[in-house]
């Protein structure tokens, strides 16, 4: 193989996230032309010291141990240019790749392997959204300071060597822009509420039946942990509306056909699973040092480098540390010099779906009565070793065209409007107080999330964030998990405009005052569960939401710690986040058990079950437990329902978990099987693929190494540490699909301020902060998250020359 089809081997294997069969081989072949390394790859690999001249003023830059950047200026736009180059050069390829993904630019440098992905998001038209928020933010404050960290960022680009992986790779990246930046923030916000859960229903419902959809995969669990368990402050609204339309919303019953191999192919574009958070708050009434805590641990996707930036920044205007996700300025989620803020993913459905009456030629569609053409562009793809692709992006007034198979859809996505995020997450560390920290929440747009908040006078908060449409049909309020009819104006937004400047003060969406919030609880706990009862808020919020296994936890341990002569302290609450206790265990052993006792005769199961039995349901690395568990349950799953899911076209997409426990032995799930049959086969099962594999315990299998870099070489994914935890546990890990706690984070204005990253801060192979935080990650432990200024000086910036 030559170098050049070697490179777009390699490239390939970066976008699917591991070298896949033949891949490995010729990519080490490929590396062997730069070994011993040397050269341009060596200079790639090594550290970034000096001294720059900056447009911007002086900026000093101390590195603590652990590779954070502490950024000291006298000027915000000096301190942002500043951050801008650092972090380009710790990880520049993470924001380029990044960027060609959401722009439809993967092809250019990977050939034809990507066309599927370039094409995808074209359509969805992401860049156009990036630059219409950039016109909304652009000459704003926050706006100010994004330019500079764009410059920043270019000069590190011009600084001289790449980093390793543009040289292996043999390209160079285009100058970052402003807009960049905000297709960054797109990309986040996508993959929180990016969904088709309504297309994948409706696809499912047309084989099964609308009420067997419902039962697979219900919108609401009946459990009693809803995040805000007294109802939400603010006014209430009028929930008659809703009810008397909620049977228009099952699928399957007055929505259009949607082929299943059409959300077969988008499925890989949506929000991935494993993607949630926890977050806690405790009001300094029930502490020992009489000082609020919040903890947060936001669950994404695992990789090499770690997905979170942390970087710390001081100006006159504030002093703020915490995460940002390289491309983005700005620090997330962490602290200032008074409060703390958090986030969870709070699933809250702003995305629908819909179709058209089209005449003969196809050129236009029907909409309130009148003919009208499709907007359209018509778009280059460049396909490197092939030849380039053009294709026609299309949009009806509801958003952009989707299609595939025969299918097509318009989408309307909250983050197609120009949004205001950003100026939010600015304005957080420069507030003086909640009143302030408020009214900066108000401009937070998009993603919808379950913000927590604590300060130093006392004030705790929860508040869930973004714009959530009100959907009308002939002016009456519909739920959104439907494909509406376009053309007859179904399920419209008033006041949406996609990439303009939505109104989103009028009556299209809920009211600020009116999203779900609680100021000044005695405590509150988020874990992606259902935030209120329906029946007492007034409009539709959510499709679906997690399964409570985490949401029920947390309560109870919060419950317990209150109820007790006990108050909270940093270490119970660093107990929480390590905590291991799976409530599937308490659901699924006693089936297990009981079918095992039908065959007594059964040695082995019988041994097995004994294990099973005497275990309290903790995932942890040295339960021999956990492990029959887990392999157990999952061939469980895979006996019920892998049938079915094959023959109807929506293989792997399992109901969850909470509902195959409550499946009636004489379910019609099971068919003429006999579901004790089911658990002891799955057993068996279990135990010989344990055997197969050599395992002993939990932590043979749940392990650190899961977590690769993109490229899939070996020598670039983390060390293989055991750790506990799974996707149910608020010790979160999810070793299939490699996701769980990306930053865990607990503060108290008493003095403790402490995170962790499941990796190190660095992007630099070679540099020892690449994976130094990774086994303390593993094993539940943390480092400081203080505002003392380290030692060392990285780089000083001085003005320009």
């Amino acid at each position: 193989m030559d170098r050049e089809s070697t490179r777009r081997a390699l490239l390939a294997s970066i976008v699917g996230g591991v070298a896949a069969g033949g891949v490995l081989s010729p990519v080490r072949t490929y590396l062997e032309g730069f070994a011993p390394l040397s050269g341009g790859v060596w200079d790639g690999a090594r550290p970034d010291r000096t001294t720059r001249s900056s447009p911007y003023g002086e900026a000093i830059v101390r590195q603590d141990e652990y590779g954070v950047p502490h950024v000291e200026a006298e000027t915000e736009d000096a301190a942002y240019y500043a951050i801008g180059y650092l972090q380009a050069a710790d990880r520049l390829f993470q924001l380029d790749l990044q960027r060609r993904q959401m722009r439809g630019q993967l092809s250019a440098v990977v050939g034809a392997a990507t066309l599927d992905s370039d094409e995808f998001h074209i359509r969805m038209a992401f860049d156009d959204a990036a630059e219409a928020t950039w016109e909304r933010v652009q000459g704003t404050p926050a706006g100010d300071r994004i330019e500079a960290y764009a410059d920043g960022v270019n000069a590190r680009i011009s600084a001289g060597t790449l980093p390793l992986e543009f040289d292996l790779l043999g390209f160079e990246p285009d100058p970052w822009t402003p807009a960049d930046t905000l297709l960054t923030e797109k990309q986040i916000s996508w993959t929180l509420t990016g969904s088709f859960r309504t297309l994948r229903k409706n696809a499912i419902a047309d084989e099964l039946g609308a009420d067997a959809t419902d039962e697979l995969y219900p919108d609401r669990y009946d459990h009693d942990s809803p995040i805000l368990r007294e109802g939400t402050d603010g006014p209430a609204g009028d929930r008659a509306a809703i009810k008397q339309s909620s049977e228009q919303g099952r699928p399957g019953d007055a929505t259009r056909s949607i082929d299943p191999g059409f959300v077969d192919h988008l499925s890989q574009f949506e929000s991935p699973p494993g993607i949630g958070s926890n977050s806690w708050i405790v009001s300094g009434e029930h502490t020992d040092s009489g000082e609020p805590i919040l903890a947060n641990d936001p669950h994404l996707l695992l990789q090499a480098p770690a997905i979170w930036y942390e970087q710390r920044v001081e100006t006159p205007a504030a002093d703020v540390r915490g995460v940002t996700f390289p491309g983005v300025p700005f620090v997330i989620i962490g602290r200032s010099d008074r409060a703390s803020w958090g986030f969870t993913n709070a699933g809250a459905d702003v995305i629908d779906f819909y179709t058209y009456e089209t005449d003969e030629s196809g050129d236009r569609y029907r909409y309130e009565g009148e003919w009208h053409e499709y907007e359209t562009e018509e778009r280059q793809i460049r396909v490197t070793g092939d030849e380039d692709r053009t294709i026609v992006r299309r949009r009806t007034v509801h958003g952009p065209i989707i299609q595939r198979h025969g299918s097509e859809v318009a989408v309307a996505w909250t983050g197609h409007g120009g949004t205001r995020t950003t100026e939010a997450i600015y304005q957080y560390p420069r507030t003086a107080d909640f009143d302030e920290f408020l009214e900066a929440t108000q401009l937070f747009d998009l993603p919808t999330q379950c913000l927590v908040y604590a300060d130093d006078d006392g004030r705790i908060a929860h508040y869930v964030t973004g714009q959530v449409p009100i959907r009308r049909t002939d002016g009456q309020a519909v739920p959104g998990n439907q494909v509406f009819d376009g053309s007859a104006g179904e399920g419209e937004w008033a006041g949406f405009e996609p990439f303009g400047e939505p109104e989103w003060d009028g009556d299209g969406f809920i009211s600020f005052e009116e999203m779900p919030h609680a100021i000044d609880p005695d405590a509150l706990g988020t874990a992606n569960q259902r935030i209120i009862d329906d029946d007492r808020y007034p409009y539709y919020f959510a499709e679906s939401y997690g399964a409570p296994y985490r949401g029920q936890r947390l309560y109870d341990l919060l419950d317990d710690r209150l109820a007790s002569t006990e108050p909270v302290t940093p270490e119970f609450v660093r107990k929480m986040q390590r905590d291991t206790l799976d409530g599937r265990a308490e659901q699924f052993v006693p089936l297990f058990a009981a079918a095992v006792r039908e065959e007594s005769s059964n040695r082995t199961l019988a041994d097995a079950i004994a294990t099973l039995e005497s275990w309290d349901g903790g995932m942890d690395r040295e339960s021999e437990a956990a492990l029959i568990f887990v392999h157990a349950l999952q061939t469980y799953r895979e006996l019920v329902f892998d049938d079915l899911l094959d023959e109807i076209g929506f293989a792997g997409q399992y109901p969850s978990d909470w509902v195959l426990a409550d499946l009636d032995p004489e379910s019609r799930w099971f068919g003429d099987r006999d579901r004790d049959a089911l658990l002891r086969e799955a057993l068996t099962s279990a135990l010989e693929e344990i055997d197969d594999a050599g395992f002993d315990v939990y932590g043979d299998e749940n392990t650190t190494g899961a977590i690769t870099h993109p490229f899939g070489l070996e020598f670039l994914n983390f060390p293989s540490y055991p750790t506990d935890g799974s996707p149910t546990t608020l010790r979160n890990y999810r070793v299939n699909g490699v996701a769980g706690s990306s930053w865990r984070m607990l503060w108290s204005p008493d003095g403790t301020s402490e995170a962790i990253l499941p990796g190190g801060n660095s992007g630099r192979y070679f540099s020892p902060n690449y994976v130094d935080q990774l086994r303390l990650w593993a094993d539940g432990e943390y480092k400081p998250l203080s505002l003392s200024h380290p030692d060392t000086v990285r780089y000083e910036f001085g003005g320009s020359q």
